[in-house]
């Protein structure tokens, strides 16, 4: 073979080493014609006789681009090349089958082997180096493809390590949240309060509680912040310190008249001074609803007023239920925003709910929310359950209308229950 100019140029700069070419082939001086060629080229060459001697030198130095004849004694061609596509190798291997064959049938064997390409002998320099070339470029985008894999690969992996820190940083989040909520369950004798909160991821931003404001009267509340997660959560946190029930210097809703001795601000007043403090000492844009009551659980008394947060429920020993309160602007919106309370009588055997619109604006598959309505019916069906477990099979019930246990919104609720025989706490 005579070779031009061009076809002795070298390979491209842009490797950064020769492409290995293993040759095969029983004849040695077609092997050596070959090789030549190959090396003027640029590329570095090894040769085997046979296949079995090929598929040593395979396994122990994997080559780029393999050129094997078809017929060789011993094992064929297309043999070795089953055996080589069989091996485990780290990159693609480009295999090139020399032959006199050039029917279809012959040509789909090959193929079917897992040859990429054939060339026919007596081998042309221009048509070797024009299969070369393709072999290469195939190699190159295979190379650049594992490279980016790779890459993404690395990058996830860094990922998940970021996004298992996050998840177990949220997890402990999630507990200090849930910590939040004093206790589930008081009982107070007259009355016994039940707390519910379930956030739609780890974290969110309802919140419900209680604090004593003095023998035989408290404060309960129920929060919805503005968003969901983090940001949320946090606002959550420190809106609990506003109503705090461990420190009372700290609860807005409480005013010091002597040493130690605190009494309770109307609670409109109190959501008055939230939103000042909102408007003027947090730069925030969040924004929340909330639902705040003074009861007094010897008369039954309740003071009751709202931010934005859904009418609280009230359902009355016979089991007939009513939506109370006046609705308001929510805290955190504008400066001006007034806020009326209402006050409302429970006697025993009468209960106050107050929960977060992840309640009723929960949606069924055909987008029906529960809605007013829909809460009055389950808190009918579910007039002879109390405590806990109201609460509870309040929650089944909501899964049963959502046709799932996984809400889009957090949902977060307190039931106030007057007991129609009142005991000692």
């Amino acid at each position: 073979m005579r070779l031009s100019e061009q076809e002795n140029a070298t390979c491209e700069s842009s490797h950064e080493a020769p492409l290995r070419v293993l040759v095969v082939d029983d004849s040695r001086f077609q092997r050596r014609l070959v090789g030549a060629c190959l090396r003027q080229w640029g590329f570095a060459v090894e040769e085997a006789q046979n296949g079995l001697e090929a598929l040593d030198i395979c396994r122990a130095r994997p080559p780029d681009i393999v050129m094997s004849d078809w017929i060789m004694p011993g094992m064929s061609g297309v043999d070795f090349c089953r055996k080589f596509r069989a091996m485990a190798r780290p990159t693609y291997g480009y295999f090139i089958l020399l032959t006199s064959k050039s029917s279809s049938d012959e040509i789909a064997i090959g193929l079917d082997a897992g040859a990429d390409d054939f060339l026919t002998k007596p081998v042309k320099p221009a048509e070797l180096r024009a299969r070369l070339t393709a072999g290469r470029r195939i190699l190159d985008m295979e190379r650049e493809l594992t490279r980016k894999n790779r890459l993404i690969t690395a990058t996830l992996d860094e990922l998940q390590t970021l996004y298992d820190s996050l998840d177990s940083d949220l997890r402990e989040a999630q507990k200090l949240q849930q910590s939040l909520l004093s206790a589930r369950y008081r009982d107070f004798g007259m009355a016994e309060l039940s707390l519910l909160l379930h956030s739609a991821g780890h974290v969110g931003g309802d919140l419900v509680g209680t604090f004593p404001i003095s023998e035989g009267r408290i404060g309960v509340y129920g929060i919805d912040v503005s968003g969901h997660g983090v940001s949320s959560a946090l606002m959550t946190a420190r809106l609990a310190g506003y109503l705090s029930a461990t420190v009372p210097e700290q609860n807005l809703a409480l005013r010091e008249v002597a040493p130690g001795r605190f009494v309770a601000r109307p609670p409109a007043e109190t959501l008055l001074r939230l939103n000042h403090i909102f408007m003027s000492d947090l730069d925030t844009d969040h924004y929340f609803t909330i639902a705040l009551a003074d009861v007094d659980l010897v008369s039954g008394r309740v003071l009751l007023a709202q931010a934005g947060h859904p009418h609280p429920a009230v359902q009355r020993r016979d089991g007939s239920v009513a939506f109370v309160g006046c609705g308001g602007l929510p805290v955190g919106l504008i400066d001006e925003a007034r806020f009326d309370q209402v006050t409302l009588m429970l006697g025993p055997g009468d209960r106050l709910l107050i929960y977060s619109d992840g309640l009723t604006e929960c949606a069924a598959p055909d987008g029906t929310l529960l809605d007013e309505a829909g809460l009055a019916r389950v808190m009918g069906e579910l007039r002879q359950t109390h405590g806990p477990a109201f609460l509870e099979s309040l929650m089944w019930k909501l899964a049963e209308h959502a046709r799932d246990g996984d809400f889009a919104d957090d949902v977060s609720a307190l039931v106030l229950e007057f007991r129609e025989n009142p005991r000692s706490c």
